[in-house]
């Protein structure tokens, strides 16, 4: 199963071999299509195959990104960008392995030394335009651990302006002002914990 978030809006994405059970991917991507012009709140396609889920997706550009959870004393860091709440993440750099990619973000975007991948949580998918141009991002999400506690530091030219490190119970704050991926990723973590 994929779910990919279509301006905020899931799109369920399952997989069924039986013949008149799924539907082919040229007609999966027009009803794309035509749910991102729409206003409808969600979107379910069965398709054969993981392949076509990916040719449904082929006139987009794919991005990834990897980033993650970073836990602190029994607390996890969140950072406040663009005016919503989010977990630190970025592009992953040509060459770049995604582990390697989400410790160096969080470490440009937060002021963290070194922190140590812990466990995988997720992948989450969501699209944007950028330029008239269909976007499909991919992120890879980690758990990791701050190991050489120091201040942190918002990396204001990325549009971060606050960073917190927040008790499982106090995520609330986030999901009143964050993406639903994000929350996905919360609730991957609550699960773990």
């Amino acid at each position: 199963m994929y779910k990919v978030f279509i301006d905020n809006r899931p799109a369920i994405f399952e997989f069924d071999k039986r013949e008149g059970y799924y539907m082919k991917s040229e007609e999966a991507a027009k009803t794309l299509k035509d749910f991102m012009s729409s206003s409808l709140k969600n979107l379910y396609l069965v398709l054969k195959s993981e392949k076509a889920f990916w040719k449904v997706f082929k006139s987009f550009k794919l991005i990834e990104a990897a980033g993650g959870m970073v836990e602190r004393d029994g607390k996890y860091l969140f950072i406040f960008r663009n005016g919503k709440w989010d977990i630190p993440k970025g592009k992953i750099d040509k060459g770049e392995g995604i582990e390697e990619a989400a410790v160096r973000e969080i470490e440009e975007e937060c002021g963290l030394e070194k922190p140590e991948i812990i466990d995988e949580l997720c992948t989450t998918y969501h699209t944007y335009d950028l330029n008239g141009k269909n976007i499909l991002k991919c992120t890879y999400w980690f758990l990791l651990k701050d190991t050489n506690p120091k201040e942190i530091v918002p990396q204001l030219e990325e549009g971060i302006t606050d960073l917190e490190f927040l008790n499982p119970n106090e995520f609330g704050k986030i999901r009143e002002n964050t993406y639903p991926s994000i929350v996905d990723v919360m609730e991957v973590l609550e699960k773990k914990i």
